[in-house]
């Protein structure tokens, strides 16, 4: 049976294959640092580690190449643990299994880690090839850049020598990114004292699960369905519909994932549950033919389960209902100047609900900096209405794009006379480190690229294996038209 490392190109394939056997979800970088750093000394080459955990590995220019200005390939360690709900997996332990489903690289149940693995094991085999012409070579491999990008953010200006820096952690093959968008994290909480539960009620558990998930930046724009948003509403309904109380909701647990399942806890008046199962039934119809054809089974399940000793009060119950159904999730405006890419939009990522606490933790995105600051301010007032604390952190900048770069102009012609074809140059709606490293590094002319992934930060992540080729081809192309030091 054909395995990942009987896929071309092969010296690409085998190290991310090696990735995939270590341990790697973001706050776990132990074994993934140990591993990166023994692999670039076993090659002879200088390989340490910064003072806030990234790693750097330094090769110098082949013969003839070192006029060139220096390149600097930067990707991420970490990856992100997402699991099916019948997966038995320990990201802190257990290796990813691969499997090939056509044209497709997947994970059986998990996260792939092709994000960013994909690009660290690129690097990985331009830092082993020993035929490759390239100028002055970094490899900067940052750490928990899917938690909060802290490798990036705590870089050190004077870290790195070279002059141009290739992201790649892009999920396009054949499209050069110039620019991205900012974020920031908000965070709301509340605390209260529950109530104790009538005796005499009974508690179901209403489960919504089922949905695509998916990148809160790339994929926004599907519109496809918020668990947390989703199960505020039927929540909503049934305080109105039925005699009921809420005990506990709980949902999502990325804040750059947009959330999958979640489900909630509520005790109902004994005498008025008999229509409760038609209810639910009839409602989880009415969502799956809403969504159709953007997501596809989606299951809203009602459970018996043992009655908690507790509710939350009633005003506190309502507010936080209230306040997840105000508050702005999704895409929130359209760069003006290009309609078809996303400036500004939220997700409402993890809520949890219950115990005498209230969180909601939001990644807010725009390209447009006012824009961000502006989307903050709304979700700061919608959560301050419902009397929550906000705070904000975790701010970033966009990346500004730079049409005239000299390393934009010299991989869009290679790129053409590669393919035969121009590559399409955009701007992501997503928190690549280029912003944030190009703040503390100021004067890199940057670009991110990379081969085709779908569905990053879920189990259904999966990498096109044709396009990996076409990406490691156009790096090493790119490497050796490298422009000269002026």
């Amino acid at each position: 049976m054909s395995t990942i490392l009987d896929l071309a190109p092969q010296q690409v394939w085998k190290h991310f294959y090696s990735l995939t056997q270590i341990p790697r979800p973001s706050g776990h970088m132990e074994k993934i640092t140990e591993f990166l750093v023994n692999f670039g000394k076993e090659l002879g080459l200088e390989s340490f580690v910064d003072e806030v955990g990234n790693v750097v590995i330094r090769k110098p220019a082949t013969p003839g190449m070192e006029n060139r200005k220096g390149v600097i390939l930067q990707a991420h360690m970490d990856m992100v643990p997402q699991k099916n709900n019948d997966t038995v997996h320990d990201f802190t332990t257990d290796p990813i299994q691969t499997w090939i489903d056509g044209d497709w690289v997947k994970a059986k149940g998990t996260t792939l880690g092709a994000d960013n693995g994909m690009g660290v094991a690129a690097a990985m085999a331009v830092l082993e090839a020993t035929d490759l012409k390239h100028g002055p070579l970094e490899v900067l491999i940052t750490k928990d850049e899917e938690t909060g990008m802290y490798g990036a953010f705590g870089l050190k200006p004077g870290t790195l020598q070279g002059e141009i820096l290739l992201n790649l952690d892009s999920e396009d093959e054949g499209e050069l990114y110039i620019g991205c968008a900012g974020g920031i994290d908000l965070t709301a909480e509340l605390s209260y004292k529950e109530e104790e539960a009538d005796g005499s009620w009974v508690a179901r558990k209403i489960t919504l699960k089922g949905l695509r998930g998916g990148h809160s930046g790339l994929e926004i724009i599907e519109g496809r369905g918020n668990a947390n948003k989703l199960l505020a509403r039927i929540v909503h309904d049934l305080l109105i519909e039925f005699d009921c109380r809420l005990a506990s909701f709980e949902g999502g647990n990325m804040r750059n994932a947009i959330p999958r399942e979640a489900h909630a806890v509520l005790l109902f008046n004994s005498a008025d549950i008999e229509d409760l199962p038609t209810y639910i039934q009839e409602y989880g119809a009415q969502i799956n033919a809403e969504y159709t054809p953007i997501e596809s089974d989606i299951q809203l399940l009602l459970d018996e389960v043992e009655r908690p000793a507790t509710v939350m009060p009633e005003e506190i119950q309502d507010n936080m209902i209230d306040m997840l159904m105000a508050c702005q999730n999704g895409v929130m405006r359209m760069i003006p100047t290009v309609p078809d890419t996303v400036e500004t939009s939220s997700n409402l990522a993890i809520v949890t609900l219950g115990s005498g606490k209230a969180e909601v933790r939001i990644l807010a995105r725009s390209s447009c900096d006012t824009m961000k600051d502006f989307l903050a301010d709304s979700l700061s007032a919608c959560f301050n209405m419902a009397g929550m604390k906000v705070t904000l952190s975790g701010a970033y900048s966009g990346w500004q794009p730079n049409v005239d770069s000299p390393i934009l102009h010299a991989m869009k012609k290679s790129y053409e006379e590669q393919f035969g074809t121009a590559p399409a140059v955009k701007v992501i709606h997503a928190g690549l480190e280029c912003g944030i490293i190009g703040a503390n590094c100021p004067g890199l002319d940057m670009i991110s690229f990379g081969p085709t992934l779908r569905s990053p930060h879920s189990p259904d992540e999966r990498v096109l294996i044709p396009t990996v080729k076409k990406f490691y081809d156009f790096l090493v192309a790119t490497l050796e038209q490298t422009p000269v030091k002026e």
